[in-house]
């Protein structure tokens, strides 16, 4: 497959910036579960047009969902460089060192920030870090000048940021208090991700105790999601694609929830494109689920034999987006195409917080 296949036109008005919402005098409710649902079935390319709490209807007692329980942190903060005060941007991606306060981090301008520069955050500055790295052209190892507990520190770091939200959604709204809540499956268990895995964003309490009833079961696999999700792709043959490595843990328990679905002949439905990346890297033969606590960089585009999950979950993707070669890999790249020009035509809103699709057999 070629990159280009991969482009659509996407307008900007399809791009939802707040997930859906009820207003109630002057202030407005989140209602997770009452977004858009597309269902594909993959094998007669026929669609349906409903909303996602329908979703049950589609599954049985003994079928099996699986999970991304990772939890986003407020990534995102501004601090000001010492000297000349310009404001920059620090993206924080991960912990290398909790006792030195050491993290790996993208700073933008890049090109203001060298070896040696303090910079200041928070209103009276009190959260200081120095940059003593370069680790990429925008990344940056910073060590923070915090004295006291872990734990306090880390209260005050993240009580300085924000959601970090995409750019597609970036680039037309600011980040708002209600997402740090939004911006965060109700599941959230394990910190480490730097983006929500957004398909689980529609599930709410009541959904899920529905799922219970029903003798649907759960399983919870973590991934930490990463921003090599959204990066863009500079080759057309997609098999030179290397993608960034994510952090990533199935447990003995998740495993015997799925298998045991399996090999009753029920349904396993990944919920997300980091889930059913995360399957088929842990994956044994015989299409069975092992345990895993590694690295992955699975990046997979069609053709491509699934072995794990046969139902699909996933929101409406970004042209030319990885995601978008993963969900045409699982639903087949005519059917998946056909579909998204669906969407398009009925008013599908696309992104983290749109509408979603659901692929089945």
């Amino acid at each position: 497959m070629k990159l280009s296949q991969f482009k659509f036109k996407l307008p900007e008005d399809k791009i939802a910036l707040y997930p859906p919402f009820k207003n109630f005098g002057e202030g407005r409710v989140y209602n997770r579960d009452e977004c858009r649902m597309m269902v594909v079935h993959r094998t007669t390319g026929e669609i349906e047009h409903r909303t996602f709490k329908d979703i049950l209807e589609y599954f049985d007692e003994g079928d099996a969902f699986i999970f991304n329980d990772t939890k986003v942190f407020p990534a995102r903060l501004y601090g000001n460089k010492e000297k000349t005060g310009a404001r920059i941007e620090v993206f924080l991606l991960r912990e290398l060192n909790p006792d030195l306060r050491l993290w790996d981090v993208l700073v933008d301008p890049a090109r203001k920030i060298r070896i040696g520069n303090k910079l200041y955050f928070g209103e009276d500055e009190s959260m200081v870090a120095e940059v003593i790295d370069n680790t990429t052209s925008r990344g940056r190892t910073l060590r923070f000048l915090y004295d006291g507990p872990h734990d306090e520190f880390k209260e005050a770091l993240y009580a300085l940021g924000e959601a970090p939200l995409p750019d597609d959604v970036r680039s037309h709204r600011k980040a708002e208090k209600d997402d740090l809540e939004n911006f965060q499956t109700i599941y959230a268990k394990h910190e480490g991700a730097v983006t929500a895995p957004a398909s689980g964003l529609h599930f709410s309490k009541q959904l899920m105790k529905r799922m219970e009833i029903k003798g649907i079961e759960e399983a919870f696999i973590t991934m930490h999601c990463g921003l090599g999700n959204f990066r863009s792709i500079d080759v057309e043959d997609l098999t030179k694609h290397k993608t960034d490595s994510e952090q990533m843990f199935i447990s003995a328990k998740a495993c015997e929830i799925v298998n045991r679905a399996r090999e009753g002949g029920h349904q396993v439905c990944a919920v997300g494109t980091t889930t059913l990346r995360a399957t088929e890297t842990a994956v044994g033969p015989g299409g069975i689920l092992k345990e895993f606590d590694g690295w992955t960089n699975k990046f997979i585009f069609p053709p491509y034999d699934f072995q794990v999950c046969n139902a699909f979950l996933v929101n409406f993707q970004m042209p030319l987006s990885t995601m978008l070669m993963l969900v045409a890999a699982f639903g087949g790249y005519s059917v998946v195409m056909n579909a998204y020009n669906e969407a398009l035509k009925k008013d599908y809103k696309f992104g983290t917080y749109g509408d979603v699709m659901l692929i089945v057999s």
